[in-house]
C-alpha cells in the first residue's frame, strides 16, 4: 500500500511532482498524552466546489514545503478549545453514574469498532464503466466509524478512548498518530504484527460530492472477546459501538449495561448475528438502509416501533441523508430535517452525526437540539474533502442551526406530527 515514489496529478489545472513524504496539517485543539470512510453512513446533499481537509490528511506532496508548513502551524497557536458538555444537575450522564457507583470519570465516552485509512481521490467527474478519469487531487486521511466519532467528541471538549486494532504499516502508524495528536487514548489499541490497516479507496466526483468507496480489512483485525479488558470503560460516561465485531461489541455492551452505563451504536452494515447485539443498546441511530434490511419492512415508522417493541432499544433511530433523521424518543417522534450546504465529499458524515449525538446526549439536551446540532455538524464536514476533514466547533454548527436552510421532507415531517398527537 505504499505510495509511488512520484505521481505527477493536476490539481485543479496545476501541475504538481507528489512524493511519499507525509505533510500533516493540523491546529485545532490541544493534544492530550497519547470508515466511514469506507463503511460509514450516507448523507447526500448535492453541491460543487472543493474544500481541503483540516486536519488528520496527509498530503502526497513536495517535501521540502513540510517546514514551511509547521512553522505555519507554530504561527497559528493551537486555536480554541471546545468547552465540554456541561451536565446538568440530574442529567442522563449523572444518572447513570449514581445507579453504577463507578468512580469519577477519566474518559466521558468509550468506542469499539472500526478505523481505517482512506486514499481520496478527487475526479471532475466519475468516469463510465470501461472509462478514464484523470484525478484532480489526491490525499491520504484517518476514518473509520468509531474512530472519526471520537475524534468527533475529542474536538467538541470531551474525553475519549478507542479499543480497536490497526497493522504494523505505515497506514496503522498514520492512524495511531492521527488519533494520539487529538488526544484520543488509544492505550486499548493494539498493533497486530503482519497485518494491513484496514483502508478504503475514495472516488468523490466533484460536481456534486457524491463518492464511491472501494475498501478491504485484514481478518487479523477483528477484536476478540477474550482481548477486552472490563476496566477499559469503568470511568466512561457513554459507550460507543458499531456492530463490526459482533461478540466483542455484545461482551462491552454487557459490561456496560451492568454497569449502568448508555450504550449509543452506529449500525449500517448487517453483519452476521449483529441483531444479538439490539437489546444491549439504548441508542441505535442506523443508517437509512440498515433497519429495513435486518426487520424485512421499508416504512421506518413502523421499524422503528418494531426495534422498540422487539428489542426494547430506548431511542432507536436512523439518518436520512439530506432530509435529516428520526427518533423514536419516550412514545413520540422526533424529526429533524438536514441542513442546506455546498457539498464536497459526503465521506464521514453519519460518523460526524453520531460524536455530536454523544455531545449532546452527555450534556442532557432535548432530543430535538440532539438531532439538529448532529446534522449541522454532519453537514458542515460534508463542506470539505474527507471523513474527518471538516469537523467544526460547537459554534459553528449553532450558527448553522439559527440560520441555515433545511431539507425538510413534507412526509417525515407531516407522519412524525400526527403519530406524535
Amino acid at each position: 500500500m505504499e505510495c509511488a515514489k512520484a505521481i505527477m496529478l493536476t490539481e485543479l489545472g496545476a501541475t504538481q511532482t507528489l512524493s511519499d513524504t507525509p505533510v500533516e496539517t493540523s491546529g485545532g485543539p490541544p493534544v492530550a498524552s497519547g470508515e466511514v470512510g469506507q463503511s460509514g453512513c450516507q448523507h447526500e446533499v448535492p453541491g460543487s466546489r472543493v474544500a481541503f481537509p483540516a486536519r488528520s490528511t496527509r498530503y502526497i506532496r513536495d517535501p521540502r514545503r513540510a517546514g514551511q508548513a509547521e512553522n505555519g502551524r507554530r504561527a497559528r497557536g493551537n486555536g480554541g478549545e471546545e468547552p465540554a458538555a456541561t451536565e446538568k444537575p440530574g442529567g442522563i450522564a449523572a444518572r447513570y453514574r449514581e445507579r453504577s457507583g463507578l468512580p469519577r470519570t477519566k474518559v466521558d465516552v468509550v468506542g469499539l469498532g472500526l478505523n481505517a485509512t482512506d486514499t481520496v481521490l478527487v475526479v471532475r467527474e466519475f468516469p463510465a464503466l470501461g472509462g478514464k478519469e484523470r484525478v484532480a487531487l489526491v490525499s491520504e486521511q484517518a476514518g473509520g466509524q468509531v474512530a472519526t466519532a471520537l475524534v468527533t467528541c475529542q474536538r467538541l471538549g470531551l474525553r475519549t478512548r478507542y479499543i480497536g486494532k490497526v497493522g504494523d504499516d505505515r497506514a496503522g502508524r498514520f492512524q495511531l498518530t492521527s488519533l494520539r495528536r487529538e488526544g484520543v487514548d488509544v492505550r486499548y489499541t493494539r498493533v497486530v504484527n503482519r497485518a494491513f490497516t484496514q483502508f478504503g479507496y475514495i472516488i468523490v466526483d466533484q460536481k456534486t460530492g457524491e463518492r464511491t468507496v472501494f475498501w478491504d480489512r485484514d481478518a487479523r483485525l477483528a477484536v476478540r472477546p477474550s482481548e477486552l479488558a472490563p476496566e477499559a470503560i469503568g470511568s466512561a460516561k457513554v459507550v460507543h459501538l458499531d456492530g463490526c465485531d459482533v461478540e466483542a461489541c455484545l461482551k462491552l455492551a454487557g459490561w456496560a449495561r451492568r454497569s449502568g452505563l448508555p450504550v449509543v451504536a452506529d449500525l449500517d452494515t448487517v453483519y452476521k448475528r449483529v441483531e444479538k447485539l439490539f437489546p444491549h443498546i439504548d441508542y441505535l441511530i442506523a443508517s437509512a438502509n440498515f433497519l429495513p434490511a435486518v426487520t424485512g419492512q421499508d416504512d421506518p415508522f413502523r421499524v422503528l416501533e418494531y426495534m422498540a417493541r422487539e428489542y426494547g432499544v430506548r431511542a432507536p433511530g436512523m439518518t436520512l441523508g439530506r432530509d435529516g433523521a428520526l427518533v423514536l424518543w419516550q412514545g413520540r417522534y422526533v424529526y429533524s430535517p438536514g441542513f442546506v450546504v455546498e457539498t464536497v465529499d459526503t465521506t464521514g458524515a453519519g460518523d460526524i452525526f453520531h460524536g455530536a449525538f454523544i455531545y449532546g446526549l452527555i450534556a442532557d439536551w432535548e432530543m430535538g437540539r440532539t438531532l439538529d446540532f448532529s446534522n449541522a455538524m454532519a453537514g458542515l464536514n460534508c463542506t470539505a474533502l474527507g471523513a474527518r476533514g471538516g469537523i467544526a466547533t460547537r459554534a459553528q454548527a449553532e450558527a448553522l442551526m439559527r440560520r441555515g436552510s433545511r431539507h425538510v421532507n413534507p412526509h417525515y415531517r407531516t407522519v412524525a406530527s400526527d403519530k406524535t398527537q
